[in-house]
């Protein structure tokens, strides 16, 4: 698969502050191993604590093993990361170990060293992988990099306590508590009873900013939203099922009922539009990372001690959330792969990722379910445990979605960069076209990703 330019996922990382791709100094080290040279490039993290710890972790293996270990960490203000990415694949040469996003594993496939012997012991020790990272590291049944805890991310609900339940009726905090189990209303938490809490908020001024453009935000929430209600637009085979699947119809018609109640701008939003909304007190809820809520605590936190976040909601078809994961792949031309691996399998124990969580306030995902109880989602506050729910938990029943999946890769990357989903709403919500017309200008745009 080859991506015609970048995608919006690293679209969305674009405005951060940091420097583009600044080396750190070599690690030199001493231990147990052979020694030899490493170089990793990993992404330069949001919350600087994060990148502190992965130096500190890798500081601590590279001792042991006798490596010595120059690290990047790369940023993706000016999409350095995705730039860096292409540069080394055409030239072969660079890291031997870089951070991946998320569709960019499938892209650089048939450059990656397998791995599957990592992947098969990390699997045997921590169970399964959640899906989304199965389906975009893996390539013809094989591991081709190894799913990244740093950087890997949820967008669940992240609500108003206070508004949502003086003017929706709903307990949050209740609803969903900083513990393992489902409280009153958990089961009912639908897209029927979320567009009426919609409908109420917005009456009372405070509307929930759900942006419907073509950057990652939209694409991502309304990706799970068509998921849950079972409305393929391309099966896993390949095949395009837009006009032939009646759930596409439903799921579009949930989305005109729902934008009724959603401010029109919300069309022209980007990423950072429903950010802006939370911490300035003028939205109910949004869909996000615990990132907004971690500038709300540094700039409105009287915001911040009111937000709570929590799973998507369900659908007739599932509950899905929307995931983007990160990945460390290991390139076929290095010279190093031996000691790439073991480092890999080394940031993967429970340990590290422990460390890498709680030095970005849980921002962090890990691809296994059985490292979703760790203690930092149960610390952070205020209010003390506002992201326990951001991982997706066991007794969520629901399931870490990507957009577009299951289709394959390389068309649903497509999809995703050309936010059709979002389109399509947009064309019936603002152009007022009928439906039998969305849907067929939807087909000739993904036969035209099968050309």
């Amino acid at each position: 698969m080859t991506l015609k330019g970048m995608t919006r996922r690293d679209a969305l990382r674009a405005g951060v502050a940091g420097a583009a791709a600044s080396a750190l100094p070599l690690v030199n080290v001493h231990g147990q191993t052979s020694g030899g040279r490493l170089a990793v490039g990993f992404w330069d993290h949001w919350v600087p604590a994060g990148n502190e710890a992965m130096r500190a972790i890798v500081d601590d293996w590279s001792k042991k093993n006798r490596v010595e270990v120059q690290i990047d960490f790369i940023t993706s203000v000016g999409n350095k990361l995705l730039l860096t990415t292409a540069a080394e694949a055409q030239a072969r040469q660079g890291h031997d170990i870089l951070a991946f996003s998320t569709w960019l594993v499938q892209d650089h496939q048939r450059m990656l060293e397998p791995v599957d012997d990592v992947m098969g012991r990390l699997v045997q020790k921590y169970g399964k992988v959640n899906p989304v990272s199965e389906y975009l590291g893996k390539v013809g049944g094989k591991w081709m990099a190894v799913p990244a805890s740093s950087g890997s991310q949820n967008k669940g609900s992240a609500a108003r306590i206070d508004l949502m339940k003086q003017h929706a009726g709903i307990d949050v905090q209740a609803m969903y508590p900083a513990e393992t189990r489902l409280g009153p209303g958990a089961d009912q938490w639908t897209w029927e009873t979320f567009l009426t809490a919609a409908q109420k908020c917005n009456a009372a001024g405070m509307p929930f900013a759900l942006p419907a453009g073509t950057f990652s935000d939209a694409t991502d929430w309304i990706g799970a939203m068509f998921r849950s209600y079972g409305a393929e637009l391309v099966n896993a085979k390949g095949d395009i099922t837009i006009r032939s699947n009646d759930k596409v119809k439903q799921a579009l018609d949930y989305a005109a009922r729902l934008f009724q109640h959603i401010p029109g701008e919300m069309f022209a939003a980007d990423d950072a539009t429903n950010n802006r909304a939370l911490i300035a007190n003028r939205s109910a809820l949004i869909f996000n990372p615990p990132s907004a809520y971690a500038v709300a605590k540094r700039d409105a936190p009287q915001v911040a001690e009111q937000v709570w976040h929590f799973p998507s909601p369900m659908g007739p078809a599932g509950h899905y959330t929307p995931h983007l994961p990160f990945f460390w792949g290991i390139w076929n031309f290095s010279r190093a792969k031996p000691a790439a691996k073991a480092l890999l399998e080394h940031l993967s124990q429970r340990e590290q990722v422990e460390k890498l969580v709680a030095a970005t306030d849980g921002y962090d995902i890990p691809a296994f379910d059985t490292l979703t109880d760790l203690d930092t989602w149960s610390t952070v506050g205020p209010p003390r445990g506002t992201v326990f729910n951001y991982p997706v938990k066991p007794h969520h029943k629901a399931e870490p979605s990507i957009a577009f999946a299951p289709a394959p890769p390389e068309v649903a990357v497509q999809m995703y960069t050309q936010g059709i989903q979002a389109k399509m709403i947009a064309r019936m919500v603002q152009n007022k076209e009928p439906v039998d017309r969305v849907l067929a200008w939807a087909e000739r745009e993904v036969e035209g990703f099968n050309r």
